[in-house]
């Protein structure tokens, strides 16, 4: 499986490509940054945001999208310019067909450093260990992009196999219950 793992910012937007499977070694392909200046008006700013993640999922041809999810914080300027961009990434996403995944910060870290609370510093040096790379992606966008793909190929299709047997368990469910009211 090939999953883009984004990191969605307006100023830097974090992209990376990993493909894997659980249990097998991953291969990283490629991280990056889709920048946009604070001096350019909001509009065309979505449209290169938009533009470079077209071109990545284009060059990257994933399996699926793993989008972090946007979370409160206390400058509202930021969590506005941050699900902005996340909208644009489910945008790109959706267009192309491919499933797309939110993953919590907490939680992506949690995946690769086996704490929630992990700084920038520590998932960077976590990725490049289990990439087998020589350091961290640059910038701190870009790995954290890495992260979530990871994120995802290990985490992602064990909760789509949870979804799927819940979903299996209550159509049986209601076809038993069906059954008796006969």
């Amino acid at each position: 499986m090939r999953v883009v793992g984004i990191d969605p910012g307006l100023t830097r937007c974090g992209v990376g490509a990993v493909e894997g499977a659980v249990g097998r070694p991953l291969t990283f392909r490629g991280a990056d940054v889709v920048r946009t200046s604070a001096d350019t008006d909001l509009p065309q700013r979505l449209v290169a945001i938009e533009r470079g993640i077209d071109d990545w999922l284009d060059r990257h041809q994933p399996d699926a999208v793993a989008v972090e999810r946007v979370f409160a914080q206390h400058n509202l300027s930021t969590v506005m310019g941050t699900a902005q961009a996340s909208g644009i990434a489910l945008l790109c996403a959706a267009r192309r067909g491919l499933p797309v995944v939110l993953h919590t910060p907490s939680e992506a870290k949690a995946a690769i450093t086996g704490s929630g609370r992990a700084d920038k510093a520590q998932v960077g040096t976590m990725v490049a260990r289990i990439l087998g790379l020589d350091g961290p992606p640059k910038p701190a966008d870009a790995a954290d992009a890495v992260a979530l793909a990871i994120c995802h190929i290990w985490r992602g299709g064990a909760n789509a196999r949870v979804a799927q047997a819940t979903q299996d368990f209550a159509r049986k469910v209601e076809l038993a219950r069906r059954a008796r009211g006969r």
